[in-house]
C-alpha cells in the first residue's frame, strides 16, 4: 500500500511541477525579462567605467529561463510529491481523524508553510541581477538552515498538539501548539542573519548616480510570482494526491468490507 501512495505521490508531484511551470512561464517570465534588462544595462555601464560586478554565466539567461526553469520546477515537484506522500503515510491515522481527502489538503497546507512561505519571508526569492555570487553558499546555507528549523519545529508542535490533545480537547491543543510554533520560529528568524543585496545605486568617483538602483517594483513583483508559483506547486500536490489517494483507499476499504461480509 505504501508504494502505491507513493507512486501516486511522483504523479501528483509531476502534475503539479508542470502546471507550476506554466505558472511561472507565463506570469513570472515578463518580470524576469525586465531584471535581465536591468543586469544588462549596469553591466554595459560597470564595463565602460571599468567597474567589476559579476562573474561570467555558466549558462545563457534563455536557457534558464525556458530548459532549466522547467527542469528544476518539474524535478522539485516530483521530489516533493514523493516526500509528501511519505509523511502521509506515516502520519495519516496517527494525527486526528480526518478521512483521506481532508487530510491531504490539509497536509498540503502546512507543508506550504513550514518548507516555503516560513522561510520565504526571512530569506525571499531573488531574480537575476539581485545577489552576489561571492556570497552564494552562505546565502543557500542559512536558507537551508531556515527551512530545517521550520520543519523540525512543525513536527515538535504537531506531536506536542497530539500529546495535548486528551487533556486540552484537540482545538485547544492546536491552538497552543500554532502559537508555540509562531513564538519559537520568530526568535528563529531573527537570530538568522539578514542577508539584502540589492543592487544599490552605481555612482562614479565623484559620487554622481551613473546607473539607477534596482528597481523596487520589479522585485515585489518576482517574489510575489515566486511565492504563488509555490502556491500553485503545493495546491495541486495536495488536490491531486487528495484525489488518488482517497480513491486508493476507499477501494481498500471497500474490499476489507466485502471480504468481511463474505466470510
Amino acid at each position: 500500500m505504501e508504494r502505491r501512495l507513493i507512486a501516486r505521490g511522483l504523479l501528483a508531484g509531476a502534475v503539479a511541477g508542470t502546471l507550476a511551470f506554466l505558472f511561472a512561464r507565463l506570469f513570472a517570465e515578463p518580470v524576469i525579462g525586465r531584471a535581465i534588462v536591468y543586469e544588462d544595462g549596469r553591466a554595459a555601464v560597470a564595463a565602460v567605467h571599468g567597474v567589476h560586478e559579476h562573474g561570467v554565466e555558466l549558462f545563457t539567461r534563455g536557457v534558464q529561463a525556458n530548459a532549466g526553469l522547467g527542469f528544476g520546477v518539474l524535478i522539485f515537484g516530483v521530489a516533493m510529491g514523493a516526500l509528501f506522500a511519505v509523511v502521509f503515510c506515516i502520519t495519516y491515522g496517527r494525527v486526528g481523524n480526518l478521512e483521506a481527502r481532508p487530510f491531504s489538503a490539509l497536509l498540503a497546507a502546512i507543508a506550504f508553510i513550514a518548507v516555503y512561505l516560513v522561510p520565504f519571508l526571512k530569506y525571499p526569492a531573488n531574480p537575476p541581477a539581485v545577489g552576489q555570487a561571492d556570497t552564494i553558499g552562505a546565502r543557500t546555507g542559512w536558507y537551508l538552515v531556515a527551512v530545517l528549523a521550520s520543519v523540525m519545529l512543525t513536527v515538535a508542535v504537531v506531536w506536542l498538539a497530539r500529546t495535548l490533545a486528551n487533556r486540552l480537547g484537540g482545538w485547544n491543543a492546536g491552538l497552543l501548539a500554532a502559537g508555540l510554533y509562531v513564538v519559537v520560529i520568530a526568535v528563529v528568524m531573527v537570530s538568522l542573519p539578514t542577508v539584502d543585496e540589492t543592487p544599490e545605486p552605481m555612482r562614479d568617483a565623484s559620487g554622481a548616480i551613473i546607473y539607477p538602483g534596482f528597481p523596487a517594483d520589479v522585485l515585489y513583483q518576482f517574489r510575489l510570482l515566486s511565492l504563488g508559483t509555490q502556491l500553485v506547486l503545493w495546491a495541486v500536490i495536495g488536490l491531486v494526491f487528495a484525489t488518488l489517494a482517497g480513491r486508493l483507499l476507499g477501494e481498500r476499504a471497500d474490499s476489507g468490507r466485502t471480504s468481511s461480509s463474505t466470510a
